[in-house]
């Protein structure tokens, strides 16, 4: 279609207007993709293509430099690989250009789909009181052996401890936030045992707080066998 693009039934993602202006637009069945990137302080800026689904997934490919071979990452994953200092803000860390300048994600038409995926995933796994229940986990380092908190409240959080927990190499340097090196102490036993259960304080694992797999913590774009039996499930 001229002014937009086409999902599934025909209607347009996005407006003429919504992308006005956008640099690198490309036009898919299902998706656009744009020129992003994310700055450091440090490295300069490193840039990438941003396709939006509209499913609301959201996927970058990495031009940083000529040999950068990261595709499929999240927002987030993206906004590390870049460098960048105040990480876990990728809505306004990650830009795209408009008419010449950079534009943060959050000030754009690009995350319509991606809120409203979100706010339709929210009541897939609820407590009594209504809150979306993944309890905390664990991920050990395979450099130090200590076993570090992973929150499980969004969808992005969900990911970071998917991919943490698939990843044999994974180490403490590799948290995108809380700044935890090999160095720090591992939580007390005592301290542990708390991981967010909203109906006990020191649940073991209850249906409140134990998701055997929802929106929020199962991913389309995931190769591994638990996310692509989710997805053909849920598609049946």
């Amino acid at each position: 279609m001229e002014n937009g693009v086409e999902r599934e039934g025909g209607s347009m993602l996005f407006s003429e207007e919504e992308l006005w202006e956008i640099s690198g637009l490309k036009k898919g069945g299902d998706f656009v993709e744009v020129t992003c990137g994310c700055t450091s302080h440090r490295y300069g800026d490193a840039v990438g293509k941003l396709r939006v689904f509209s499913n609301g997934e959201l996927e970058i490919t990495c031009e940083c430099t000529p040999g950068c071979n990261e595709d499929k990452l999240t927002p987030a994953a993206f906004e590390k690989h870049s460098g960048r200092e105040t990480a876990r803000k990728w809505k306004n860390n990650v830009w795209v250009i408009v008419n010449g300048e950079k534009v943060p994600l959050s000030k754009t038409a690009l995350l319509k789909y991606y809120n409203q995926a979100l706010k339709g995933s929210s009541g897939a796994h609820r407590s009594q009181n209504g809150r979306v229940c993944h309890r905390d986990e664990f991920v050990r380092c395979s450099k130090c052996d200590k076993e570090r908190r992973f929150r499980l409240r969004t969808k992005e959080e969900c990911r970071i401890h998917h991919d943490a927990l698939a990843d044999v190499n994974w180490q403490c340097s590799d948290l995108p936030y809380d700044r935890i090196t090999c160095d720090d102490e591992e939580e007390r036993a005592s301290r542990r045992v708390y991981r967010g259960c909203t109906r006990a304080p020191t649940c073991k694992g209850c249906t409140s707080c134990v998701c055997f797999g929802c929106e929020i913590c199962r991913f389309s774009d995931c190769g591994c066998q638990t996310c692509i039996d989710f997805t053909r499930n849920a598609k049946s």
